[in-house]
């Protein structure tokens, strides 16, 4: 049962993470290929595709959360989790959330970043076509 569970959470959370790969391919690439302005965007961009498979897999599959349907507690009679229906559906749940959420962080982070990288490339650009418009 601990099996099943395991693999229906990795399952879940790499169905969620090709859905946000997929979504937002196009966008990354066009903000890459802005910023970059070279081929290694493409090389770049397929990374990222990447770091969201593992932030999302490694986000939804909690292993920590999952042992405890394996390891008895360390308090002296304690005894293993049992896991039923609800613990199913919470634990579920939780694999769309925490994929969702470790998603979501990873891309804050690098339209953060490109964000920074776009105004200093823009600045760069302006201040080029002010010194090609004085010079010329």
């Amino acid at each position: 049962m601990f099996l099943t569970l395991l693999i229906v959470t990795f399952l879940v959370a790499a169905a969620i993470s090709t859905i946000v790969a997929l979504v937002f391919r196009k966008p990354a690439g066009q903000i890459l290929r802005r910023i970059i302005a070279d081929e290694v965007s493409s090389v770049w961009c397929r990374y990222l595709m990447f770091a969201i498979y593992v932030v999302g897999i490694s986000s939804g599959v909690n292993i920590g959360d999952l042992q405890k349907y394996i390891t008895a507690p360390a308090v002296k009679g304690a005894q293993i989790v049992e896991l039923t229906n609800e613990r199913w559906v919470l634990e579920v749940y939780r694999a769309i959330i925490g994929t969702l959420q470790g998603l979501a962080w990873a891309l804050l982070v690098f339209f953060i970043f490109a964000l920074i990288a776009f105004v200093i490339v823009r600045n760069a650009e302006i201040a080029k076509s002010r010194h090609e418009g004085k010079a010329g």
